[in-house]
């Protein structure tokens, strides 16, 4: 024991300077708790006064390698004299870009083609664009796309049309024809045939939906719903889109949270842990016109490029989904046990993707401030849940460790 050490009270002086430029200087986003970040090593961050926090958000899964990690030392450190470490890289080729598309097409399901973007964002954007120049070359008009009522697809202007999990993330946004159906958690979900109903009514572009809810609260789709969603598409010829940008990446045990469901997407949006955002798709999907798909960053920032293909080499060599798998299921243990204490109504998940859900917003903030003064660090999800997402690198004794200090919070 002993990976968290915080002394005296938060924020300390140092970060309490730098939190007051940022709220001087920028706008005032999502902020958690006053934490500003000066480095890591392994599954520990450390802030700018020394203070030491077991990390158990990966940086929304950005970090699947923890901090520190050698392998990404060693890669960054081999980028460091490169001093065209940024290109336009859809005008121009590079070696990471090649690296990064021939390891990324491994973890992929076969025939599968890729293109890389700035974001989990963008990279849904290209998804939603393949998919309605696919529709559109049928001589299609503009159709509604279907997603699922607390949904995250991303907040630029045609991602945030799908997303539906809080008002003040949509609230006098324009969007685009969207049709919504309930996310069904359950197989004996009353709704769990919605989808059917609603593509026998209305003639729809494509359907979309995370297998693991993110920002809507990690909710875990039923296996039906999922089943259901890629048998109605199948049936009325309307591309499949999953977004595995939270869950992807061997976040829940396997590359990706579809795999679970025994189905696969027609397109596929992914990012945080590739370092760069992707949009996976058929290959009879290819738009196949220059022009259609472009980013200038996406296959440019070579270091990220670079980065993403040492994550997936150190997750295949280290077996990283099988600790995902056993590290998961001892922390969803562990929380479990916490049900009926300090407002700890459910605990769901898969893998190192687990969600605890309280009886109240008051509650889960509380506990989440209670947690940070202690070390450790988790995330808010949806409107009263956490999230649980430690490093795949996590230990056992890292778990308990954060389990400790979560039944003290509590």
């Amino acid at each position: 024991m002993g990976f968290a050490k915080v002394s005296g009270d938060l924020p300390g002086p140092k970060a309490a300077e730098i939190i007051s430029a940022v709220k001087k200087n920028c706008y005032d986003s999502t902020f958690t708790y006053p934490l500003v970040i000066d480095g890591g090593l392994g599954c520990v961050i450390r802030d700018s006064d020394g203070n030491q926090f077991l990390d158990f958000t990966s940086n929304i899964g950005a970090c699947p390698l923890g901090y520190g990690h050698h392998d990404v030392m060693h890669t960054l450190a081999g980028m460091a004299q490169n001093g065209a470490h940024k290109i336009a890289g859809q005008d121009f080729y590079c070696r990471e870009h090649a690296e990064l598309s021939e390891k990324f097409l491994s973890i992929l399901p076969a025939g599968f083609r890729s293109f890389f973007i700035n974001s989990g964002a963008e990279a849904v954007e290209n998804a939603i664009k393949i998919a309605y120049r696919k529709r559109m070359s049928q001589g299609l008009p503009i159709l509604p796309g279907v997603s699922c009522i607390g949904a995250f697809h991303g907040r630029t202007l045609g991602a945030l049309s799908f997303t539906f999990s809080k008002p003040v993330q949509k609230a006098g946004f324009p969007e685009l024809p969207v049709l919504r159906i309930k996310f069904c958690r359950e197989d004996t979900d009353p709704d769990i045939d919605a989808i059917g109903k609603v593509l026998e009514k209305n003639k729809v572009a494509f359907i979309i939906s995370e297998v693991i809810q993110g920002e809507g609260g990690y909710n875990v789709a039923s296996r039906k719903f999922v089943q259901n969603l890629r048998m109605q598409a199948d049936a009325h010829g309307v591309p499949l889109i999953l977004d595995e940008v939270q869950s992807g990446m061997g976040r829940t045990g396997k590359w990706w949270a579809f795999e679970h469901y025994g189905v696969t997407p027609d397109i596929m949006s992914t990012a945080k842990a590739l370092q760069v955002g992707a949009t996976a798709f058929r290959a009879d999907l290819d738009p196949g016109q220059q022009g259609v798909l472009s980013s200038t960053w996406g296959g440019g920032s070579r270091i990220d490029l670079a980065v993403g293909a040492t994550m997936i080499d150190v997750i295949k060599r280290d077996r990283l989904l099988d600790n995902a798998t056993s590290m998961g299921g001892r922390l969803k243990k562990g929380l479990q046990e916490l049900v009926g204490k300090g407002g700890v109504i459910d605990v769901r998940g898969i893998g190192l993707m687990v969600g605890i859900e309280f009886d109240t917003k008051e509650r889960r903030d509380d506990a989440l401030g209670r947690m940070f003064k202690n070390g450790l660090l988790l995330l808010p999800a949806g409107q009263k849940a956490m999230r649980a997402i430690p490093p795949l690198i996590v230990t056992a004794e890292e778990i308990d460790e954060g389990l400790e200090i979560a039944s003290g919070a509590l």
